[in-house]
């Protein structure tokens, strides 16, 4: 974990000694739920004890002063520009600038530098940990703590779509603001309503198996999968237009079915994996109740077969650590994330955990040439401010 002192140190440092307030936000993992937050469904994410940690002081001015500690970069923009930096790291902070400012929030300028130890390709969403902590530290600084919580996921998730360009949906940002210790979330991204779920298995351990690859393919394949899910919503709209679906939460089978002909196989392999991903975290949250890790499991498999086969979003590598998994009596592992590299997340009984490490890591590195990091997970807080 960041140590404050870390931050606080270089702070002093670049910023003539002073010191500011310490805000922290977490990365996220997602138990079950991929690629169906865009899609109106349900997720199952939960924050992880890493994330961002920034110290920020108001500085009088109307100029933000940025230090990114890990990259050793410094930044400065007017709060009243419209154009922004162009340094991407440093776009996440002004986009959040300009949102807050959208939701009412008067924004000076300020000093800030910041770090972070989300494990780097590993699915854990570090960018809605850094638009998080802004987020909050913004409306504590200057909006006295006025804007809701809701509104600062939504600040975040503008910000990748109008500074970044990636149009994601609100579960990295939702699960990186509302976090709690020790529980999982069930966010239906249709409603925005969300339920608590303890997560303390006495026996069990989730733990990310990084691959340590991301395939860069051409175009934006984020994108091209989310357009495939319009492609057919649309299509139901056109064969009945009584119908009204916003997402493929409001879509059936049988209407995948009826719209076969109109949209591509492409489209509909997608489509289909989506709808049984929605069924596949509410059988989840049963199994939980329950106390049925091994049906947990089982779900996560079956995820993992849909991420591979249908919706496309795997690669050689992940493919192999799943079926290392499986190999090793890993009750569950699935891709996590966005696809095309970075980690599996794996449900595990404790007692094999040293084996299938062990294992995983020698027959990874005898395929590939690379030894995968491995990263235990623990469910963490979400954004907040740390009084020290």
């Amino acid at each position: 974990m960041l140590e404050i002192e870390h931050v606080r140190s270089r702070f002093i440092k670049h910023f003539d000694g002073l010191t500011g307030n310490i805000y922290a936000a977490p990365g996220r993992i997602n138990l079950i739920g991929e690629h169906t937050d865009y899609n109106g469904g349900f997720v199952f994410p939960g924050a992880v004890d890493c994330g961002i940690l920034a110290e920020v002081r108001p500085n009088g001015t109307d100029t933000v002063m940025c230090y990114s500690i890990d990259l050793k970069d410094r930044v400065e923009f007017k709060v009243t520009d419209t154009e922004g930096p162009s340094a991407t790291w440093a776009r996440f902070i002004f986009g959040m600038v300009k949102e807050m400012q959208l939701r009412g929030v008067d924004v000076k300028g300020f000093n800030t530098a910041f770090a972070g130890d989300v494990p780097l390709g590993a699915g854990m969403s570090s960018s809605a940990a850094l638009e998080s902590c802004f987020a909050y530290a913004l409306n504590d600084l200057f909006g006295e703590n006025k804007v809701s919580k809701w509104e600062m996921v939504l600040a975040g998730q503008a910000t990748e779509h109008k500074y970044i360009g990636c149009n994601c949906g609100i579960m990295d940002q939702f699960a990186s603001v509302f976090g709690q210790a020790g529980k999982l979330m069930r966010l239906d991204c249709n409603s925005r309503e969300f339920e608590y779920f303890p997560f303390k298995p006495l026996d069990y351990r989730l733990l990310l198996v990084n691959s340590c690859v991301k395939h860069e393919l051409a175009g934006s394949p984020y994108n091209d999968r989310r357009k495939s899910c319009e492609n057919v919503v649309k299509a139901v709209n056109d064969k009945d237009p009584q119908r009204n679906a916003k997402t493929l939460r409001d879509c059936t089978l049988e209407d995948l079915e009826a719209v076969r002909n109109d949209v591509s196989e492409e489209d509909i392999r997608r489509a289909t994996f989506v709808l049984g991903e929605k069924d596949r975290v509410l059988g989840v949250c049963k199994a939980l109740e329950n106390g049925d890790y091994e049906e947990v499991g089982r779900l996560m498999y079956l995820t993992h077969k849909g991420l591979s086969k249908d919706y496309e979003v795997s690669c050689p590598e992940l493919d192999f650590l799943n079926d290392v998994a499986k190999d090793c009596g890993v009750t569950g592992s699935r891709i996590m994330g966005g696809g095309f590299g970075g980690c599996t997340i794996n449900l595990a009984k404790e007692a094999i955990c040293d084996s299938f490490i062990k294992t995983v890591t020698e027959r990874y590195f005898d395929k590939y040439g690379i030894k995968p990091r491995i990263h235990y997970v623990n469910i963490g807080d979400g954004a907040r401010r740390i009084d020290c």
